[in-house]
Formats: C-alpha cells, sequence, structure tokens
C-alpha cells in the first residue's frame, strides 16, 4: 500500500498545511496485520520531521479516540479487529470492581488484581478473559485511555516511614504515597486534597503531593467541603464573573418594561419551602366565563442579564446547576441574581418569561402563549401555610386567607391536571425526602421527613404544564432545543426487576415493553405492604436516568411525548437555553428573524440562539453530567450526616 492509494488524501490536503495519511488509510493498513509506528511511516513513505511528528500526533489521537490501541509489543492494533471493550471503570469499595462498556453491553468483572492499575471513572481498554463462578463476564485491563481523577480528597495518614492518602471515595480502595517533601504540612488524620503525580500499576502505588489541606474531617460543615473538592464541583466565582456581576443593576428600572406584557396588576404568589431563598416561579390563576381556566406561569427572565458567551454564562454552563445541600448551596449564579434581581422577591418587579395556558374542564391545555413580562409578585407563601387552606386547618396565615380565591382556583386546576396524569398513566413514586435539623453548633440534632402536601402538588402540576407546553413549542416549530427525555427500562433491568418480584409473588405486565401505567398499576398493587418501599427502590433502578438531549424521545415515567425543562433557569443551565429559545421564537413570530431560504427551519440570531444541533447535544451530555455530579456529592453529604447522627446512638 502506498500513499497514493490514500483516497481521502484531497480532503487532508484541504484541511491541513502539512498533510499526512488519512485516519481510514491507517485503519486500512492495519487491517491486515499489527505495525509499530516505524513500519507505518515506510508504508506512508514519511521522511521528514515535520511529518513524522504529524503521524505521530494522529496515532495518538486515534488511540485516545478508541479506533486503535497499542499492545505489549508496542504494536497498533484496530480496536474492533482485536474483539476489544472500550468503557468506564466502576470501583467497588472491596478493591474489585467492573467495566461498563460504551456500546451498552454486559458489565465485565475486573478482579482486584486487574484494578491495580485503574481506578474508579477511568475510560479503559479490556478484553473478555472468561467467566467467573458467578458466572459474570471477566475483563482484563488492555490500557488506561483517560485518567478521571487528577485530584482527590483524603485522609492524611503518616506513620513516618510512610506517608499515604486514604482517598474519601469508597470507590478509590487504594492508598495514595505522598513523597515526604510534598506533604504541605499536613498533620496526621486531617483531610486533604491531592494532585496526582503518578498512577497505579501492577507493581506500584499512586503517589500524589498535597495541595490542600482542609482540618479534622469531624469539623461542622467538613461534610460539604469534602463533596464539593471530591466531586469537582465549581464553588468560587471567577474574577470576570464578578466584575460582569458588579455591572448590573440591583432593581429593574421602568425602561426595562417597555415592550413588554404588563401583569404587574394581576395577584401572583410565589410557593416555596420554608428555607427557600431563589423564586425562580410565580402563578396565578382564574376562572374562565367560558368555561375552565386560564393559568399563568411567570419564570425568572434570567436570558434577560446572563449573554451568550458572557463570563456569567461560561460559569453557568461549568457549573450546570445548583448544588443543594442542608443548610447550604452552591449556586448556578450569583447570588446577587439568584437571590435578588432574578429572584421573584415579593412586593417588587421581576422581568419574566410567562407561560399563559388555556385549560378545560377535563383538564387539558386547549392553548399556551409564551411571550416576555413583567411581574410584581404580590405574595411571598410556604407551602406549608398553603397547605393549612387546602387542608381545612383551623389556623390559616391571614397572607394566605388574603390570597384565598386564587389559591383555591389553582387548586381546582390541581384536581382536573392531576386526573389527567392518572389518565395517562403517569408513575407516582412517592417517597419523603429527610430534612436535616442543626443544632447551634451545626451537629444534626434530628431528621425529619419532609412529606408532600397539596400545595407542592398544586405547584408541581402548574410547572409540568407550564414544561410541556414549551416543549410542544419547539415541537411545533421544529426547532432544535434541548428536551428531559426518560427512555423506559432496557431488557436487562426489566429481566432483573420481574426475577425480584416473581420471588415476591408479583408481577410487572407490559411484556417486553412495559407502560408507564403498568408499573403505576404495580404500585398501587403494592401501597400498602410493608416493603412498599424497597419494591419501589427496585422499580425505580430498573428505569434509565433523565438526561438532556437535543433530540426528542419522549419522558417515560411522565408519559409525555414531549417534555423539557422550562421553569428553573435560576439553577439548571437547560432552562436557561430553553429560555433563549422560546425568546427567538417570540421575536421570529414577530418578525425579527432572518430565515435562511435553504433551510426549513428557523434560523437562529448570533445574539439570541446560536445553537446548531451539535452544540446543543454536547451542552445535553453537559447538563446530564453536572446534574449526576450534583446527586451524587448531595449524596455522599446526606449520608455522612445520617451516620453522623446514628453514631451518637448506638444501642437506642
Amino acid at each position: 500500500m502506498t500513499k497514493k492509494q490514500d483516497k481521502h488524501a484531497s480532503r487532508e490536503a484541504s484541511k491541513y498545511d502539512n498533510p499526512i495519511v488519512s485516519r481510514e488509510w491507517i485503519l486500512a493498513l492495519l487491517n491486515d496485520s499489527p505495525l509499530s509506528y516505524e513500519q507505518i511511516a515506510r508504508a506512508a513513505k514519511l521522511e521528514t520531521e515535520d511529518n513524522l511528528e504529524a503521524l505521530r500526533r494522529r496515532l495518538k489521537a486515534m488511540v485516545r479516540d478508541g479506533q486503535l490501541i497499542r499492545n505489549r509489543r508496542n504494536l497498533f492494533v484496530v480496536l474492533n479487529k482485536a474483539d476489544l471493550i472500550r468503557g468506564v471503570v466502576i470501583g467497588h469499595r472491596d478493591g474489585f470492581g467492573f467495566v461498563k462498556p460504551d456500546d451498552g453491553g454486559e458489565d465485565l468483572y475486573l478482579s482486584s488484581h486487574q484494578m491495580s492499575r485503574a481506578m474508579d471513572g477511568d475510560e479503559v481498554i479490556v478484553r473478555q478473559s472468561g467467566v467467573d463462578r458467578r458466572g459474570r463476564k471477566e475483563g482484563s485491563v488492555v490500557e488506561v485511555v483517560k485518567r478521571a481523577n487528577d485530584q482527590l480528597v483524603g485522609r492524611f495518614v503518616d506513620e513516618g516511614y510512610l506517608k499515604y492518602v486514604l482517598p474519601d471515595n469508597p470507590k478509590l480502595p487504594q492508598q495514595v504515597v505522598i513523597p515526604p517533601d510534598e506533604t504541605n504540612n499536613a498533620r496526621d488524620g486531617e483531610m486533604v486534597v491531592v494532585e496526582m503525580i503518578s498512577y497505579p500499576t501492577k507493581s506500584h502505588f499512586a503517589t500524589a503531593k498535597i495541595t490542600h489541606v482542609l482540618g479534622d474531617k469531624m469539623a461542622p460543615g467538613m461534610e460539604i467541603e469534602i463533596a464539593i473538592k471530591s466531586h469537582r464541583i465549581p464553588s468560587e466565582w471567577p474574577s470576570d464573573v464578578v466584575a460582569e456581576t458588579e455591572r448590573l443593576p440591583t432593581e429593574v428600572s421602568e425602561s426595562e418594561t417597555r415592550g413588554r406584557i404588563d401583569l404587574r396588576q394581576l395577584p401572583f404568589v410565589t410557593i416555596d419551602g420554608e428555607d427557600a431563598k431563589d423564586f425562580d416561579d410565580a402563578v396565578y390563576a382564574e376562572r374562565r366565563k367560558a368555561g375552565g381556566w386560564r393559568l399563568w406561569v411567570a419564570i425568572a427572565d434570567v436570558s434577560n442579564y446572563v449573554g451568550v458567551n458572557s463570563a456569567l454564562d461560561i460559569e453557568a454552563f461549568n457549573r450546570g446547576n445548583s448544588t443543594y445541600f442542608p443548610g447550604f448551596v452552591v449556586p448556578m449564579l450569583p447570588e446577587a441574581l439568584s437571590n435578588g434581581l432574578c429572584s421573584l422577591n415579593p412586593n417588587v418587579d421581576r422581568l419574566t418569561m410567562v407561560c399563559e395556558m388555556t385549560i378545560s374542564e377535563r383538564g387539558r391545555v386547549s392553548g399556551f402563549k409564551f411571550f416576555e413580562g413583567v411581574i410584581h409578585s404580590h405574595a411571598r407563601l410556604t407551602y406549608n401555610e398553603v397547605a393549612t387552606l387546602y387542608h381545612n386547618h383551623e389556623s390559616v396565615p391571614s397572607k394566605v386567607l388574603e390570597r384565598r380565591t386564587e389559591l383555591e382556583t389553582l387548586h381546582e386546576i390541581y384536581t382536573v391536571l392531576r386526573s389527567q396524569r392518572d389518565y395517562r398513566g403517569a408513575i407516582d413514586f412517592e417517597s419523603p425526602e429527610p430534612r436535616i435539623i442543626f443544632n447551634a453548633e451545626r451537629k444534626v440534632e434530628k431528621i425529619v421527613p419532609v412529606e408532600r402536601n397539596d400545595a407542592h402538588k398544586v405547584i408541581e402540576e402548574c410547572m409540568l404544564a407550564a414544561n410541556v407546553s414549551a416543549a410542544k413549542l419547539f415541537e411545533k416549530y421544529q426547532l432544535d432545543a434541548l428536551f428531559r427525555v426518560h427512555e423506559g427500562p432496557k431488557e436487562e433491568r426489566l429481566e432483573s426487576l420481574r426475577s425480584y418480584l416473581r420471588e415476591l409473588g408479583l408481577n410487572l405486565h407490559g411484556g417486553a415493553k412495559p407502560q408507564p401505567s403498568d408499573y403505576q398499576a404495580l404500585l398501587q398493587q403494592v401501597s400498602d405492604r410493608p416493603d412498599a418501599p424497597l419494591i419501589q427502590s427496585m422499580m425505580l433502578r430498573s428505569m434509565a436516568q433523565a438526561q438532556y438531549r437535543a433530540d426528542n424521545e419522549g419522558h417515560f415515567g411522565l408519559a409525555y411525548e414531549a417534555y423539557t425543562h422550562f421553569t428553573s433557569p435560576i439553577r439548571r443551565y437547560p432552562d436557561l437555553l430553553v429560555h433563549r429559545a422560546i425568546r427567538f421564537l417570540s421575536s421570529s413570530q414577530n418578525g425579527r428573524y432572518v430565515k435562511r431560504a435553504d433551510d426549513a427551519r428557523i434560523w437562529t440570531r448570533e445574539d439570541m440562539y446560536p445553537y446548531e444541533l451539535n452544540q446543543l447535544i454536547a451542552a445535553g451530555e453537559q447538563c446530564s453530567m453536572t446534574e449526576r455530579r450534583s446527586d451524587d456529592a448531595s449524596r455522599d453529604v446526606m449520608a455522612f450526616l445520617k451516620c453522623e447522627f446514628l453514631s451518637q446512638r448506638i444501642g437506642d
């Protein structure tokens, strides 16, 4: 084979000043047999230093992208030809692990011996080496393609002759050796942050240097500091974000309200938890003379203040969402915005993006429209306060009684919307959230369940209706946007669930493709059983995790054909993107857009919604990742606080 036979040579020449053989040419060459770097260079007839260096970089990139690997003889091998599997390592506290294949196949078991050179989260290439006595596929690590942990948090152990760190992450059971001159004056037992120097091999421990000393693990609030560092959650504001925030106004001026629909006369209210500080949404509803209701859901207009590709926008994208811990939050946006200018605080004007919906007597959203508005929240109410009205308590706060008519109208709407949810067969998992109560020293005093009352459910149904309307808007205009996608259960998880249920004398109907209504029917069947929470947990595990995606595949759990997130732009980046898309469509309907003649879609304006499909796909992956990251960090903190609370009550 010679370089002249490279069918893609003209493409390479158009892309690079110093073109070399294409990836396709290299793959075709290696299909015959594995070759070394020198042999590939000779086959390609490359002689100059620049060309040889370009080939080296291309081969390195192909290894990184999983097209090639280097075997033990230092020869390049086509990955699929070598029958190898690429995936991500999932570590276990007992030293073994698994590889989750990128192609979605069955996980491979890694023995503690194989895990000696890999760490939780690493991207690896493995070869199936057999089946263990439990019938699990076993793998052997061929190569670690990408390391996941360049920074770790753990407890420093000083044994005099040996100094090391035990990672706080239980999925990283390997100790990390600290050279004597890299301790940063840490003391035995202190929690530290380390930066990796070298990674583990079959014959050597990993090594690292201590970059930050956090202090005593039992110090108040340390569990949050550890979670933030362990999960790499951005928590410091860059200087350009601070500067940009300081240039923003502190209140809404009258000039900013021009061109918006003025809804300040309507008695909007916010209904949130007692400890909420950022108010994304306000609601108002009224009866229609023609029958049914009109519902307004007003959402903080964050996109008015956070410009595309601004410093605030870039940092919000990196954070992806606010991360909530007991008594503490790492916000997506600076407090001047999240708790101030954008928050729908009572008795002040606020800019909003409004979804106005017409709802029929049967609970169908028969019409909707979105527009830029300005509101003036008439009251800041809490779920528990409003629940006193809905549940006929003897003492109802006066500020709730003042809004009685509107609040009862909202409850009427909830009732009919809820009936539609039941008609669709949406899954309704009911699990009380734990709430941590601290004493003055920030020690856990008690843990109480947060029960959902009708006020929670009223707001939930209003938000669901607005989110669905936004998704339908994008479908109507065929605009590329981010959807909230929840796929149905995969075959393997479904069989695992049914196997578990059979042992309990239960069954999930629906065959190979059960519907949400099948799940809901089973939930109702077991609701009175003492093991209902465990059964619900197993049902949850059988389903996929919801994601942000640019392709609309519907929402299985909620039984919606199209769903997105519109209602929380203060704390979720996808909602901010959705607001930009809605603003663009709103402007385009008013004739202020440019449409490309060769494109059936509405074309974007650079200053409003400059997102191509590939950018939205990447944004969806980023936001799904940050959501999981925050969930994992919050779960770690809750687990620590629960254990700390119970450790003081052993024997009770």
